[in-house]
């Protein structure tokens, strides 16, 4: 199977996926590597091996940004923002938009949270995955 790859503004696209842009490969591969502990906790219990019927990807390259978990056929992003986010309200809405415009959904759990009140957190993204399987289904 031959991929033609175009690269505008320094993205890249197979025409399949979502642009994204290369040179942020090597430090999605060093995020992927140190992850905080509510992302690896997210993603043992709900998102390895399939766990909810769908495949997720781990610090997945969108654009010019670097998602926490993205799942192609829901067109799904889930962050875990710790507390660095607190800061960043502004770029967090501005990347959203962005996210949004590709027509990905983005959902934020609070990094204590799913540390520590996994149960809420779980519960809410069983609901927000029928969501979005419903919603792309119409």
């Amino acid at each position: 199977l031959l991929l033609i790859m175009k690269k505008h503004n320094e993205l890249i696209s197979n025409f399949r996926e979502i642009p994204y842009n290369l040179t942020l490969k090597d430090h999605a591969n060093e995020m992927r590597n140190n992850s905080t502990k509510g992302e690896i906790k997210f993603w043992c219990e709900l998102l390895r091996k399939k766990q909810t019927g769908y495949q997720f990807n781990r610090q997945k390259i969108i654009g010019h940004y670097i998602v926490d978990f993205y799942c192609a056929k829901l067109k799904l992003v889930v962050e875990i923002d710790g507390i660095s986010h607190m800061k960043k309200k502004k770029y967090d809405e501005h990347r959203n938009a962005i996210l949004e415009a590709f027509g990905l959904k983005v959902l934020h759990y609070d990094d204590q949270d799913v540390q520590n009140n996994f149960w809420f957190v779980e519960k809410d993204f069983k609901e927000q995955l029928t969501k979005r399987i419903n919603e792309l289904s119409k």
